[in-house]
């Protein structure tokens, strides 16, 4: 890119970060179209997406395909030492969660789910795929596995739920250990075209492996983020800083 274009590129993203950072674009505010925005800044298209890709790169505006370019609301803070569902963390922080269910079946377990979950070959397993909102936005596509041995019927509940209620009402169950693996992604096609973002756009893998208080394994999520998301904590207390940083980690 030109001398000239990098100026322009800059220019850009820094009129748009000083307007959002001032409040005078508020957070979930679509921007004008790139067409509108090259008009109004006297260039090119490429230019103003080069700069548009750069606040989002940094977090602060989102784009969805078919939709245009939005204004990133707050990351949700995400603390793995608290033991608490999507819909009570969303909560808990003044925001409104919403569950999509996209399909809830039982199937032949994959080679992948069998090693997680520690099944045989050739069992089956429940798999529920769901999309979650925040504040009306699309933030997280996720996977559920569960071995079918400890939750018959579940599929016949209402899925929109907390899947850990469920498993508190009707199974007497809840989590005791969870493992947790994190990675940044490139997200794969169905997360993407559950989200609403171009595919191998950025994401953050989150793999779940939960255990019961009985210390059987009983399920394991795969969790895809917006990059922009949420941001990642542990809140540990002193006497358990040993023990806690490794739950994090492993």
């Amino acid at each position: 890119m030109r001398e000239g274009a990098l100026k322009a590129v800059t220019a850009i993203g820094l009129a748009l970060q000083e307007q959002i950072e001032h409040g005078v674009l508020a957070s979930g505010t679509q921007l004008p179209a790139e067409r509108k925005l090259s008009e109004l800044f006297a260039t090119t298209r490429i230019t103003v997406r080069e700069a548009l890709l750069q606040l989002e790169t940094q977090g602060l505006v989102y784009r969805e395909e078919r939709r245009g370019w939005f204004i990133s609301p707050p990351r949700l803070a995400y603390n793995l030492m608290q033991r608490s569902h999507f819909h009570a963390m969303v909560s808990a922080q003044g925001r409104v969660p919403t569950t999509e269910v996209i399909s809830a079946r039982l199937q032949p377990a994959s080679a992948a789910v069998c090693a997680r979950l520690q099944l045989a070959a050739f069992s089956s397993v429940i798999q529920i795929c769901r999309a979650r909102r925040i504040d009306g936005r699309l933030v997280l596509y996720v996977e559920h596995y569960l071995n079918p041995q400890y939750f018959p019927q579940i599929l016949q509940l209402d899925l929109t739920q907390s899947i850990t209620e469920l498993y508190t009402q009707h199974y007497d169950l809840h989590y005791g250990r969870v493992r947790f693996e994190f990675a940044p992604t490139a997200l794969p096609p169905e997360a993407a075209t559950r989200l609403k973002v171009s595919a191998a756009s950025p994401g953050l893998r989150i793999e779940r492996i939960n255990y019961d208080q009985h210390e059987r394994l009983i399920d394991c999520d795969l969790e895809y983020w917006r990059h922009d998301a949420i941001h990642v904590g542990v809140d540990v207390p002193q006497h358990r800083l040993y023990d806690g940083a490794q739950a994090a980690i492993f």
